[in-house]
Formats: structure tokens, sequence, C-alpha cells
């Protein structure tokens, strides 16, 4: 396999517009107006608030007396808490829950917030400050907020370590409850208010973070979501992950292996502002709350909200091993089982292979359903291993392919592949049919979801209608001198579709968002440049995705290599 033809950037950031960053306690305390009787910083449940606290009290101490109210003392019972975001048909469920809805407030103690937080406790000398996930329900003087990316968050639970939102002390933190109770709400809490933050604290070195005001916070967001932007790229390691991002893209070189790489997952991904020194990074989520039109453009607002609908992502089983054969929820079971609005439609661009390399899709002609669930269910209960292609097809994977894999498929990438994977927002819903029987760090067996999966099976996915729908031919849409655009694949029932962008050396392809958002990645060749009016240029390394905002409107793409260059795009089709 070739090596890329540019230096991919890991840490793609941007200027802070208005404003400059701060770094330490010292500046985020210097910022405090006089005369606040009321600080209050929120932030996630998995942050060290006991540290936050003894650093601003230490900080603040010069100023005043400080008297602290930890929102952690507010919440109600757990046993309430669990009853108000527990659905009783997933009550019992190991690995998914429904995605929690309401708001942070509701698991909140209003009334002994406001005793402790009441005119009477506000008068001076004292500073009253309201630390912890919700502080900003205390109708503060000022409104500080104290982040860590979710990474961290994942991180620390996994390892048995942090608290989830709203959980007493000593109890075992969850994965479950961070991925479909936590965050949803956090996400939630945290764009109510992002209009009204005084401050952003970034504090991913908890001893000297960085920050700036909420009025450069917003500008700079507001900038961003004018032009087209890279997130944070992040790569995961799996129990079946390649090697592939390690080797020619130089993430994570001491980690196991970089199985899952986030190149844009609305949920999780993060913008970085600032100077290399003083990098700070914000939510992509909360930059969409801010300015929805601008980035969605009004039609797919109106239809999705503040909602990312499209996510770049990859799958690196280069040197590694084969993804689970699974599917995902169908639209109905998503909406009344598991809370999302709209479902986890996918597709799979092959980026690189190796020889062998193949893609599970679609059920045989000659597939037993029953005898596959029987067999699914024989494995995961007793360890028994069984041929999965009696049952599933394969294709070979052959580069710069794409698999559409609407909800309900069976699918999966084997070893020795590269998949872009572009796809409807929804991520953590993979409804495995079988796992190989792979065990985790613990060496326990992984779970699989028969029950789940065999009732979202699409058994209309099989035999040659796989073929003629979901591995589609390239269709030219549009050409101009020295570049075409194709479209690689749409279904009536998905609402983005795939297509692809080839411009020949020095050459340039006019596009144009037409007030719907773009998301692009270079999957061969370049750099390339991307031109647009409203600020001017951006580059584009092999393997980068950039996402091009609707407000954008009219750019250009220029190839600047010797080679022809390749960009997959992906577009909301239909609204």
């Amino acid at each position: 396999m070739a090596a890329p033809t540019a230096t991919y950037d890991l840490l793609p950031s941007y200027p802070v517009v208005g404003g400059t960053e701060g770094r330490g306690w010292g500046d985020v305390v210097d910022s405090l107006p006089r005369g606040v009787r009321t600080l209050a910083v929120d932030g996630p449940a998995v942050l060290d608030w006991d540290s936050v606290n003894r650093s601003l009290s230490v900080a603040l101490a010069g100023n005043r007396r400080i008297t602290t109210v930890d929102m952690r003392r507010v919440v109600l019972p757990w046993d309430d808490v669990q009853a108000l975001t527990e659905s009783a048909q997933l009550r019992a469920d190991p690995d998914f829950a429904r995605l929690a809805g309401g708001s942070l407030a509701d698991l909140i103690d209003l009334d002994a917030l406001s005793a402790v937080t009441g005119a009477s406790s506000r008068s001076a000398p004292w500073l009253r400050l309201v630390i912890g996930p919700g502080a900003a329900l205390s109708r503060p003087d000022v409104l500080w907020w104290a982040d860590l990316p979710k990474r961290y968050a994942e991180t620390a639970i996994s390892a048995g370590n942090g608290r989830n939102l709203a959980q007493p002390a000593g109890l075992p933190p969850s994965l479950r409850r961070l991925f479909y109770v936590d965050w949803p709400l956090l996400d939630r809490h945290r764009d109510e208010y992002a209009p009204n933050i005084d401050r952003w604290i970034d504090t991913q070195d908890l001893a000297a973070p960085t920050s700036i005001d909420g009025v450069a916070l917003r500008a700079t967001c507001t900038r961003l979501a004018r032009q087209p932007f890279r997130t944070r790229p992040v790569f995961n390691s799996t129990p079946w992950g390649g090697h592939w991002a390690q080797q020619h893209l130089g993430h994570n070189p001491g980690a196991p292996n970089t199985a899952l790489g986030y190149e844009l997952i609305a949920p999780e991904s993060g913008v970085l502002l600032g100077q290399i020194a003083n990098l700070l990074e914000v939510p992509f989520q909360m930059i969409v709350s801010l300015a929805p039109e601008d980035i969605l453009g009004p039609s797919v607002h109106d239809v999705f909200g503040t909602s990312f609908p499209i996510r770049f992502d990859y799958l690196d089983t280069m040197g590694g091993g084969n993804l689970s054969v699974h599917c995902h929820p169908r639209d109905d079971y998503m909406r009344t089982v598991f809370g999302w609005p709209y479902t986890q439609h996918e597709s799979y661009y092959v980026m690189a292979s190796s020889e062998g390399g193949k893609v599970f899709l679609g059920l045989r002609d000659d597939a037993f359903v029953e005898e596959f669930e029987r067999r699914a269910h024989e494995a995961n209960a007793r360890g028994i291993e069984f041929d999965i292609e009696a049952f599933v097809q394969t294709f070979p994977a052959e580069p710069h392919q794409l698999f559409l894999v609407p909800a309900g498929t069976p699918h999966g990438s084997s070893a020795g592949n590269v998949v872009l994977e572009v796809s409807a927002t929804p991520y953590l819903y993979s409804l495995r049919f079988y796992d190989w029987l792979r065990r985790d760090r613990a060496d326990r067996q992984r779970p699989v979801h028969v029950d789940h999966a065999f009732r979202n099976l699409d058994i209309s996915r099989v035999g040659d209608a796989v073929r003629q729908h979901l591995v589609q031919t390239p269709r030219t849409v549009t050409e101009g001198d020295g570049w075409r655009e194709q479209l690689l694949g749409a279904l009536p029932e998905m609402f983005f579709e795939v297509r692809r962008v080839s411009v020949g050396p020095d050459a340039h392809a006019d596009q144009d968002t037409e007030g719907r958002f773009h998301v692009v990645t270079l999957v061969e060749g370049g750099p390339a440049m991307i031109e647009y009016a409203t600020v001017g240029l951006h580059n584009l390394a092999y393997a980068e995705t950039l996402a091009i905002p609707a407000a954008v409107g009219a750019y250009r793409v220029h190839n600047r290599g010797r080679a022809r260059l390749r960009i997959v795009k992906s577009v909301v089709s239909a609204t």
C-alpha cells in the first residue's frame, strides 16, 4: 500500500476570535468581575470536582471568604434517578439503555438547591461558589464551564474510576449509563446554557487549564460555522484493531492498535482552538447548537434540530481481525425501544485492503434464518463457533468501492481492510449476531446481542438484491474541465448519499453546498486546497476529513498534486 502523499495533521486548530487564551487558574480567576456574589462552575460528571474546588478556592482566597455548594449534594436519591432514567423495556439489558429524555434539572432537588443558594447567603463579603453538573441552575451572577472531552470519561469509567451523573460515591460506574443517560442529559444542559457562559475552561491539564471568555468562545464558534473546519481526530483500540493509522497517519504509536478512528462523530468530536502552546478543545456539538442554520442549513435544521446527522469514521483492521457481523436497529425499533429519533444507516467506503480482504453484507440466497439464529444463540451461550459465511454473503473489499448498509442489514469488515464509514450519526447501537467468540481484556467472551439483532434483521437484504441495490455502480452526475463528480450510492430509505469528486492535476472542481452542509474526506492523492469566499483557503491532506457548513455556499477544490485526487463527499439528500 502506497504511503500518503501529504502530511496528516493530528492536531488541526483554529484561531480564537476576539480574545486570547488564558493558562492556569490564576488567569481564570482574574477574569471574575468585582462584586460577584454567586459564581457557578458547571461541567461533566466525570471531572474531578474536588480538585477543581481546591484549585479555585486557593486562587480566589485572596479576594474574599468562600462558601462552596457541591451540586452532587443536591441531586435526587439514586433510586429516584434510576427510575427517571431507565425504561422498563431495557432495565435488565446489560449493554443498551433507552436514550435519556428530559433535562438535567429533572435529577436535581431544586428546593434543596434554592435553600443553599438563597438570598440570605448572598451578602458580601462572602462568595458563593456552586460547582458540579447542574451548577448553572443556581441562577448565578457569573457562569463558568469546566469541560473535559468525552474520551476521558469513557477511559475513566472503563477503568472503574469516576462517577456517573448523580451517582453516589462508592457505587461502580457504568459505561451503559455514561453513553445513554449521562451524555445526552449533559449535552442538552450545556447547549442550553452555551449562550450564557462567561468563561470556558478546558481541564485536560487540571493543574494549568486553558480558557477563554464567553464572548470570544461564541465569536469563534460563529466564525467556524461559516468556514470549512476539521474536528480533532481520535483513534481507539479494540480487540479487532489494525495498525494502518499508526503506520500511515501517526496516531497512537504506543497503543495496541488503531481500530476505530473518529474523524467526525458529532456527539464526541471536539474542535481545537488557539495556539499550539495553549490549545483548548470545545465540543463540535456545542458549535452546532450555537449556529445550527449556518452549519446544517435551514432545511436540515428543520428536520434534525441541532443534531448533526452524518458521521465519518475509520474502521482499521489492517493487520488486525474481523469485525463482528452485526446490524443496526431499524427505524421503528430505534425510535420506540432506543429513543433515538432517526436510525443508524451506514455505508462502507474501502480506503485500502490486503489480499483476501472482504466485506460481509446481506444474507445468502440459501440462508436458513431460523438455523442462523439457533447457531448464534448457541455460540453466545456455549461458546460453539460456526461458519458465518453459511448465512451471510461476502464481497471482495476492492479499494474505492462503496457498500451501502441500510439498517437491519447484516454486515462487517474482515481483517486486512481500512474502511471509511460514511453513516448516519447514531453510532452506539451495533447489534451483534456473531463476534468470533472473541475475548476481552478480562478474558471474558465479548457480548453479542442476538435477540436485538434478529428482531431487526431485514430478510429482504438477500442474494442478488444485495449486489443490485447495495453495491451500486458509480454514476456521473456532473463534470467539467479536468474533473467529474459521481454518485456512488443512494437509497430512498437513507436520508444521505455518498458521492466522489475526482480532480486531475492542475485542475479544480467547483462545488456548492446549496443550503446543506457537506462532509468530505480526501481518499486518494493530494494535497487538496479548498477555496471559499468567507475567509479563504483550507488545505486537506490524504485521509483528513473536513466539515463544510451550509453557510459556506460556493467553494472550489484545487488539485495541488501531480496525480489525480479523489474526495468522498456526503450530503443530506432528502429532508
